[in-house]
């Protein structure tokens, strides 16, 4: 490395920005398996990762076009749970166990036309009957506009709420106007009855996602990491409040994803900006009151992605370190789309030393994409949804053999 270019590092790691050197051609220290489970997906909008029918296998659910399907482990036969509940597409799908019985709960939204901010959306909860590869009840619940993303929150040891997340605000045009009402459904008395609603945040006006994260050792409640064109903030349910931090430092974008490192320290994954081009790690230390502090060294992972839609965080190499994995749907400046993992050397820092290979290369436009140990083997597998390429996949982590 010549001076000039130990100057611009230098002066680039003081500022709190580096673009990390990423290695398409280094030999991957693990190696995955790809599985089709289904090639007649539509869009594939959605995924998750549960137990459907409570055989202690985690399966794999789908919102894809006009269906929300699930596939058993480990034969991965599909079986539709609801289908054509709007009239336009489903867009998102929320599933976890709740009531503890080991079985998932499942929450939909549909209605998807992000151009229309007053009359578009749909929130369902789905009422399996007593075999639950027939089709499931749905219960319309109350609904903001353009909603687009849905997760299930643990806000204590036994009370969930789903957390609901429209792309803009009621009215909003252009990203200008109303706020978007970020909210949380709490079941009451069932699902057919009231069911209670709490807008908890209002800031941004152009969201994408948000991710759901333990944080704290001592508590098992869970904490949303939010992110919009705007930024990003931590929003945790505390001693029967809402408590927001905004995450200085974070830029906007539209992916986000919460992890921790060998030695505990807090870092996000985020890809910038909105259905973009640049993957990027965050890091930083909890302070002494468990509070996140300013997010001031920001990496570049890779700045060559194109429509950028989906990132997970784990330990996919079974060595106590996290590794990030990144999916993007659209053709990139060398004609590759597909799925990357990136990581760094065990005691290489994050400004420096980060390697990355390909999962999946040019045969997933990937819409979505989720990590789980489907079979019990103590590694990190890889689920994904293609969307121009109209595949699910289940990429199997196979280890260092």
């Amino acid at each position: 490395m010549n001076a000039a270019k130990i100057l611009i590092t230098s002066l680039l790691i003081g500022l709190g920005v580096f673009e990390a050197s990423t290695d398409a051609q280094v030999k991957p220290p693990v190696a995955f398996q790809p599985e089709s489970i289904d090639s007649q997906v539509i869009i594939g909008y959605g995924t998750a990762i549960g137990d459907v029918d409570g055989d202690g296998r985690p399966d794999i659910l789908l919102a894809d076009k006009k269906q929300f399907v699930w596939y058993r482990n480990p034969d991965w036969k599909r079986f539709v749970i609801a289908e054509n509940l709007t009239e336009r597409d489903n867009v998102c799908i929320a599933a976890r166990d709740i009531d503890g019985d080991g079985k998932v709960e499942i929450a939909v939204g549909g209605q998807w036309n992000p151009g229309d901010t007053e009359g578009s959306g749909a929130v369902f909860y789905l009422v399996p009957g007593p075999d639950r590869k027939e089709r499931w009840t749905p219960v319309r619940l109350h609904h903001e506009p353009v909603v687009h993303r849905m997760r299930w929150l643990k806000m204590s040891d036994n009370k969930f709420g789903l957390v609901v997340a429209p792309l803009h605000g009621r009215g909003n045009k252009k990203g200008l106007g109303a706020g978007v009402r970020l909210s949380v459904y709490q079941m009451v008395d069932g699902p057919e009855e009231p069911w209670e609603i709490n807008v908890i945040d209002v800031d941004y006006h152009v969201t994408h996602n948000f991710d759901i994260a333990k944080t704290r050792a001592d508590t098992e409640t869970e904490s949303i990491f939010y992110l919009g064109r705007e930024g990003a903030k931590q929003i945790s349910y505390r001693d029967g409040q809402w408590q927001r931090e905004t995450l200085l430092g974070v830029k906007g974008g539209g992916e986000i994803r919460f992890g921790q490192d060998a030695t505990g320290a807090s870092f996000l994954a985020t890809i910038e900006p909105f259905h973009g081009t640049d993957l990027v790690l965050y890091k930083t230390k909890m302070s002494v009151k468990n509070k996140l502090r300013q997010f001031a060294q920001r990496t570049v992972l890779d700045s060559k992605l194109n429509q950028g839609h989906a990132v997970a965080v784990g330990d996919f190499f079974g060595n106590g370190e996290k590794q990030i994995v990144a999916g993007w749907r659209a053709p990139n400046e060398d004609g590759k789309f597909g799925i990357k993992i990136y990581f760094a050397e065990p005691g290489e820092g994050v400004d420096h030393g980060w390697k990355s290979f390909f999962v999946d290369e040019n045969k997933m436009a990937c819409e979505d994409l989720r990590a789980a140990d489907l079979n019990a083997d103590g590694r990190l597998d890889i689920v994904a949804s293609g969307r121009s390429t109209h595949n699910l996949v289940i990429y199997w982590n196979r280890g260092s053999e």
